[in-house]
C-alpha cells in the first residue's frame, strides 16, 4: 500500500452512462482542461434536464505522456443527446482494480503504481485506458494532503 493510497482491490463494475467532453490535452493543461470541461459538461446536462449521477471523472486513453487523451465529464441520469463538444458514452463494465489517493494529484503515480503491482501480482494485464473519480478537491478543501481521488484502472 502507497502511503497516500488505500489498498488496491479487485471490483466489478457496472456500465455507466457518461457525458464529456474529450480532448488531447498538454499534461501542463489539465487543470485549465478540467475546469472547462466540467463546466461545460454541467451546463448541457441541466439545459437538457439531466443530472449528475457521481462525482466528477475523467477518463484516460492510453499513457500520459507530453499531452494525453483525456475525456472529463459526469456519470449521468436522466435524458441527455449530447450538444456542441459534449458527447454521451459508457465507462465499461468488468474487471476492475480500484484505490483511493489521499493527497495532491501530482503523487497520484503512487496510486498507479500500487494498482499496478497488485495486478501483475494476480496475473492480470491493465487495459489502456483508466479514470479518476475526483472525490474531493481544491473546490472543497484548500489542503492538498486531503483531497481524494478514487483511481479505476480496468484488467484487460
Amino acid at each position: 500500500m502507497s502511503e497516500t493510497g488505500s489498498e488496491p482491490r479487485r471490483i466489478q463494475t457496472t456500465e455507466q452512462l457518461v457525458a464529456v467532453i474529450r480532448e488531447r490535452v498538454p499534461m501542463t493543461s489539465l487543470t485549465e482542461f478540467f475546469g472547462r470541461a466540467f463546466g461545460a459538461v454541467m451546463a448541457a446536462m441541466q439545459e437538457q434536464g439531466a443530472f449528475a449521477t457521481g462525482p466528477p471523472f475523467a477518463r484516460y486513453h492510453g499513457m500520459p505522456g507530453d499531452s494525453v487523451d483525456v475525456e472529463a465529464g459526469f456519470p449521468f441520469g436522466g435524458h441527455f443527446n449530447g450538444a456542441d463538444a459534449v458527447q454521451t458514452g459508457t465507462l465499461p463494465g468488468g474487471d476492475a482494480y480500484e484505490a483511493i489517493h489521499t493527497g495532491p494529484y501530482e503523487t497520484l503515480g503512487e496510486t498507479y503504481g500500487a494498482i499496478q503491482q497488485r495486478m501483475q501480482a494476480e496475473g492480470l494485464t491493465p487495459a489502456d485506458i483508466m479514470w479518476e473519480y475526483y472525490l474531493s478537491g481544491p473546490e472543497q478543501e484548500p489542503d492538498p494532503a486531503k483531497w481524494q481521488t478514487k483511481v479505476v484502472w480496468p484488467a484487460a
